[in-house]
């Protein structure tokens, strides 16, 4: 019980010289505060897992603004990856992201498309876990 209170002590030791530290920094250092939130961001950012797959899909989704509407609600999901009209009449292209973001972005591309599409099929690849992003951007292909 002792050694319950003294622990629970110490660590609000601990909050306290941290805020003071962070009020300090505000105060006379804002640059610095500036650049630990940013450092913190990349690092959270840099310990999600990053899923990547294939698609294609079928229908009327060439000349309806199909890969335009893509480009975007990938950009909005925060995806990477591509896209691209095929000799075929389909739209294929790859995506990467966050395993919601990218299960997120299936569903649009099976259910939703551009406001003209008539989308009769969506094929995925297994999605796959990745080291890291291969995209910086998502982008339509030429």
């Amino acid at each position: 019980m002792a050694a319950s209170k003294l622990f629970n002590s110490i660590e609000l030791l601990f909050i306290n010289i941290f805020v003071v530290t962070i009020i300090f920094c505000v105060a006379y250092k804002p640059q610095s505060v500036i650049a630990s939130i940013n450092s913190y961001k990349e690092i959270a950012m840099s310990t999600k897992q990053i899923f990547s797959t294939n698609f294609e899909v079928f229908g009327k989704v060439q000349g309806v603004f199909f890969r335009k509407h893509t480009e975007k609600q990938a950009k909005l999901f925060g995806l990477r990856g591509w896209c691209m009209n095929t000799s075929q009449g389909t739209v294929r292209g790859q995506m990467e992201g966050e395993l919601d973001k990218v299960n997120e972005m299936k569903n649009w591309l099976e259910t939703k498309g551009s406001p003209k599409s008539r989308i009769d099929k969506a094929v995925f690849s297994e999605t796959k876990e990745i080291p890291d992003y291969t995209f910086k951007a998502f982008t339509i292909k030429r």
